[in-house]
């Protein structure tokens, strides 16, 4: 159980990968999870609060949520932010190889730690395997 207090989600459709940044940006697109991949793969959650001001952070997401599309394995990710100033990304992977690329990845490691020197407040990593996946999306009547 968390000692966060419950707010409500602001959900961004351009979700900036999840052990470096999280960007919240107003819908211009559908938004939508990340599809169901077949198991096994994994998670990982990356649960943070920001520091007050921008300080270059909106450019260095989007730069790293296009540096992590170039992982092999990687899958997608889902990103929210409570009004409250909790972010939350999920990012997923095929393999823990996959995960280690990304961690290692100079630019990523970059982008680390000038957040945990300019971004954040604090922030946690969790890094789970999926076992079960399945989507739903409503039909079009």
């Amino acid at each position: 159980m968390s000692d966060q207090p419950v707010a409500p989600v602001v959900v961004s459709p351009v979700s900036p990968v999840a052990s470096s940044v999280l960007s919240v940006v107003s819908p211009v697109a559908p938004v939508a999870p990340v599809a169901a991949h077949e198991p096994p793969y994994y998670a990982v959650v990356f649960t943070s609060v920001r520091t007050e001001g921008d300080n270059g952070y909106g450019e260095t997401a989007d730069r790293m949520g296009e540096l992590v599309k170039e992982i092999p394995g990687f899958l997608g990710e889902d990103a929210a932010r409570t009004p409250g100033g909790l972010g939350i990304t999920v990012a997923y992977f095929r393999d823990l190889a996959a995960i280690d690329e990304w961690r290692n990845d100079m630019g990523h490691r970059a982008a680390k730690k000038y957040g945990r020197e300019h971004w954040y407040e604090r922030y946690s990593i969790h890094i789970a395997k999926v076992e079960h996946s399945h989507a739903f999306e409503r039909a079009d009547d």
